[in-house]
């Protein structure tokens, strides 16, 4: 029978679905590494993970029998997506499950930090009563610009718009607005216009430190800081100086460019202890509702694959939905994309008796995935002796 490995205190709702088709399923509450992540990969087909558990090509390289890998989480970040595709792995995400949650995170900042709640909080708590309005405001006609325009940025801006704040937005893709959302031209003159911004961006090397000490000088004087989206997006020493300064009026951070590994672990940042700043564990997407709907998401990708060699949601392999299996056997069929390998794959079915029933194609860059309905089952041995070929990264057969 077919084992998923969880780590990290995946939701419930992922066992239950892995359970549900019929999956032997075993869980980790923590992260594993090195030798003691090598053998948990020995004894399981899938493996389930958050962001505290790196999977690298040497991971990969020590996987053999591991079929496909699921982050129960928005970002990929945490793995070798390249090494995943060249061991023939598809990883799988939840980019749609927690949007919800880190867009309400994000508003409920927003309103926080313009009535500076923090400083005042923390101020009542020492037993001191700062009643006063000085420096408190709406957030109603002010401008937020949202910095990454994708699924979390764009639902941010709707909420922002019912709250009645004006919405500005820059990406590097053309993005159609929603609401009444108007796109900027650049990145510097979303930056100029805010009163508020908070950022949406995924961990790449263009975003890398996106916000350094130019683009903190470039915001308007007093304005508000939120970064829900990845850590190494922001230049912490230069925020935490903006903030002494008084250049920035306020922050919200949720990611950081180091964190800890597990809650029993130290947390340390240059912001602590700085008025008007919220602080937060990377909690954004953190919620009962989301951690079940990422649940059911991943493990529903994590199973079709099992099943019927689905890839679409698949973040580094060709997508391909297959129709129901109508033949005795399915050969998925991961290779490099070089001139031939389909041929030479015809041919070995060909070789063996088999007539092609039905048959799915489609390539990414140096990978091509081959879905091929055949009408026998092949014999035993038969997809041994394909690996053979140079051509061929992996091959899996699913009989009916």
């Amino acid at each position: 029978m077919t084992s998923a490995l969880l780590l990290e205190n995946i939701h419930a709702s992922a066992q239950q679905a892995l359970a549900q088709a019929q999956l032997t399923v075993a869980t980790q509450p923590k992260a594993l590494a090195g030798d003691a992540l090598h053998d948990a990969l020995q004894r399981h087909e899938l493996l389930g993970i958050r962001s505290a558990t790196h999977l690298t090509a040497d991971t990969f390289a020590h996987a053999r029998h591991l079929l496909s890998v699921g982050c129960f989480c928005i970002g990929t970040s945490q793995v070798d997506l390249p090494a995943a595709a060249h061991a023939g792995i598809p990883v799988f995400n939840a980019p749609f499950s927690n949007t919800r949650s880190v867009a309400e995170l994000v508003i409920g900042q927003t309103i926080m930090l313009m009535r500076r709640i923090p400083e005042k909080s923390r101020a009542a708590h020492r037993g001191e009563w700062q009643k006063s309005a000085k420096g408190s405001f709406e957030i109603r006609g002010k401008t937020l610009a949202v910095i990454g325009y994708g699924n979390i940025g764009a639902q941010v801006g709707i909420l922002a718009e019912a709250m009645g704040m004006r919405v500005v937005f820059y990406d590097i893709r053309p993005r159609l607005s929603l609401g009444s959302a108007v796109p900027a031209p650049s990145l510097a003159d979303a930056l100029a216009q805010a009163d508020v911004v908070t950022l949406h961006v995924p961990a790449t090397p263009q975003t890398k430190l996106l916000i350094d000490r130019a683009a903190i000088a470039g915001m308007r004087r007093g304005s508000i800081l939120i970064n829900a989206s990845r850590g190494s997006v922001v230049d912490i020493e230069a925020l935490a100086a903006a903030l002494d300064e008084g250049h920035i009026g306020g922050a919200a951070i949720d990611v950081f460019p180091e964190e800890p590994r597990s809650n029993a672990d130290a947390f340390v940042s240059p912001l602590q202890d700085k008025p008007n700043v919220i602080l937060t564990p990377h909690v954004g997407g953190s919620t009962e509702e989301a951690q079940e709907n990422i649940g059911v998401e991943v493990a529903t990708k994590l199973i079709g694959f099992l099943q019927t060699g689905a890839t679409v949601g698949a973040v580094n392999l060709p997508q391909i939905q297959p129709a129901p299996l109508q033949a005795p056997a399915r050969i998925l069929n991961i290779h490099y994309n070089r001139p031939g390998a389909l041929s030479h794959f015809n041919q070995a079915v060909a070789d063996i008796g088999a007539n092609i029933v039905a048959q799915q194609l489609q390539t990414e860059g140096d990978i091509g995935y081959a879905i091929t309905d055949i009408n026998i089952v092949p014999p035993t041995g038969w997809v041994k002796s394909l690996m053979e070929d140079p051509t061929v990264i992996r091959t899996r057969t699913i009989v009916a």
